[in-house]
């Protein structure tokens, strides 16, 4: 009985004040626990820094000279072989084009005509001469001019010849002198027939011998309307008017 009195005392205590016995244990425990741990760690870290060790670093000086290194040789392109006029093809020699040869072509002879046989244009009287030197009256416009050929008087309709052979070489309305046919008799020779009516009978390249008909009088002059019904003709040597008299017979 007292066997169980005791056991009973000793739950008794045990479970009053042998908790707190208890937990003191395991506080006490912990914090030695934490106690060799912190020093463990302190430790460490004691070992792991320097010593007595110089830890200064030494730097070398710049003044040193140090070996020179050669700079690289710059690489030199290999030498081009200059090409020898041998390795030149040369053109193939020709012979000079030879001259051309000049062939001698005769000069036109402006010395004579195709014919030098002349006939008048038609037949009248000459009402204006021939006048390039000295001033004459115009009928038409009233002044004092020159006059480079002959008018000679025809009716209207009157049929109008070729003072000589030749070539036509122009049919055309002068503006002022109004239908007009020009013959080349060569040698620079050239006649004009002015004031014939609209239609002729020839055409540019026609060749004419003497008296051959080249159309009529007509009134299409407005440069002489002031006289009456005639044929303006003129003769023109090498471009200069000349008297028309000195070819006709």
């Amino acid at each position: 009985m007292k066997n169980q009195s005791f056991l009973r005392k000793l739950g008794d205590f045990a479970m009053g004040k042998g908790f707190y016995i208890v937990l003191f244990l395991c506080v006490a425990t912990i914090g030695i626990s934490g106690y060799y741990l912190l020093q463990t760690v302190v430790n460490g870290t004691r070992t792991a820094a320097p010593t007595g060790a110089d830890a200064s670093v030494t730097i070398p000086d710049q003044s040193v000279s140090r070996p020179s290194v050669p700079a690289p040789k710059p690489v030199e392109d290999p030498p081009v072989k200059a090409q020898t006029p041998a390795s030149v093809p040369k053109p193939a020699e020709q012979p000079d084009d030879p001259e051309p040869v000049k062939e001698d072509t005769p000069e036109p002879d402006t010395s004579k005509t195709l014919s030098e046989v002349f006939t008048w244009p038609v037949q009248g009287s000459v009402l204006r001469d021939f006048s390039v030197e000295t001033l004459s009256l115009d009928p038409t416009m009233g002044d004092w001019r020159t006059h480079g050929g002959l008018d000679i008087a025809a009716e209207n309709g009157m049929r109008v010849m070729s003072i000589s052979a030749g070539t036509v070489e122009q049919v055309y309305k002068d503006g002022m002198m109004g239908t007009t046919v020009v013959v080349d008799h060569g040698g620079g020779l050239c006649s004009w027939y002015c004031n014939l009516a609209e239609e002729t009978a020839v055409q540019v390249g026609d060749s004419v011998e003497i008296g051959t008909v080249l159309g009529t009088v007509g009134g299409t002059a407005i440069a002489e309307v002031g006289v009456e019904p005639h044929l303006h003709l003129e003769t023109l040597l090498n471009g200069q008017p000349v008297d028309p008299r000195d070819y006709l017979s």
